[in-house]
């Protein structure tokens, strides 16, 4: 009988494990006939401002930050300047490249970011996926995220991002994205 309840246990962990549910089991199509239209040339430009949390793999907040961020767009590609300042008292600075491609999709490189980022944008949605590692004072792991932004209809970009180390969600940052001086 325990050996019964073990395995349903296992399998039931398993299954939530699989991209079919929670956070994971979303998809750009889903979101194709929302709005307003998220164009990351746009909503990604100029001097803007975003605040948000990190939460640990037991949910708690570990971490609070506010970044000064600035986009910069010439055509189809572009940079995106962070400069995050951490409720601890650190900093941390990251820039990404942009380039757009064709049908809402774009390619995005940072220094701390492993090979190549892919995103898309989709309606009032921006999903972009990646690996980052992460500064030597955090470890230095090296973790896959997924980030979905969703284009509010005043301006206003809310940012949810999972973070994962070998399928197992370890952190999830919640942040919002606005013009500075909104």
């Amino acid at each position: 009988m325990k050996l019964l309840l073990v395995a349903i246990i296992l399998l039931l962990l398993l299954a939530l494990l699989r991209p079919g549910f929670g956070f994971r089991s979303q998809r750009s199509q889903y979101y194709a006939d929302t709005g307003p239209d998220f164009d990351i040339r746009k909503h990604l430009s100029g001097e803007m401002i975003s605040e948000g949390m990190i939460y640990g793999p037991r949910g708690r907040v570990v971490s609070r930050f506010v970044a000064n961020m600035y986009g910069e767009w010439d055509g189809h590609t572009g940079t995106l300047s962070e400069d995050f300042t951490y409720a601890a008292g650190s900093s941390q600075q990251r820039k990404w490249f942009l380039t757009m491609g064709e049908n809402g999709a774009f390619t995005t490189t940072a220094e701390d970011i492993i090979g190549t980022a892919h995103g898309q944008q989709t309606g009032a949605t921006v999903r972009l996926d990646y690996s980052i590692r992460l500064p030597k004072s955090a470890g230095g792991h090296v973790l896959d995220v997924t980030d979905w932004m969703y284009l509010m209809e005043n301006g206003t970009i809310m940012n949810r991002s999972e973070m994962r180390k070998f399928g197992i969600k370890v952190a999830e940052l919640v942040a919002t994205i606005r013009p500075k001086g909104n």
